[in-house]
């Protein structure tokens, strides 16, 4: 097993599809795509790409810290109580645990992503 690990921004393989839970959709119908290229430390440390359509949901992370980097798109990002903050291709940000808010994707984002639980 190799130590070091590569991802790819633009992967050939089939992505695991899905939808928002019922609870966490505000609007639009978002659909997304997950490319999960590694785990590690008994699947505590999640690393890939994600893809999301236009929409609006809850973002709720729970006890899970979350980089992303922004490879396209264009999101806005509202924690509880908070001011929105835009995302576009080459940003950075993070959420960490306890992160509440609305994500809303304004142009089809894609991003890497890194989840540690």
């Amino acid at each position: 097993m190799s130590l070091l690990k590569t991802i790819d921004a633009n992967p050939s393989t089939a992505p695991r599809e899905s939808k928002p839970l019922p609870e966490r959709l505000i609007g639009g119908d978002p659909s997304f795509k997950t490319w999960a290229q590694d785990e590690t430390r008994g699947q505590m440390i999640h690393t890939g790409v994600w893809e999301a359509t236009p929409g609006e949901t809850r973002s709720i992370k729970g006890e899970t810290f979350e980089f992303c980097h922004i490879l396209s798109g264009v999101v806005q990002i509202t924690p509880d109580g908070g001011e929105p903050v835009v995302y576009r291709a080459g940003d950075s940000f993070v959420m960490k645990p306890g992160f509440t808010g609305v994500w809303k994707t304004i142009e089809t984002v894609r991003k890497i992503y890194v989840t540690v639980r």
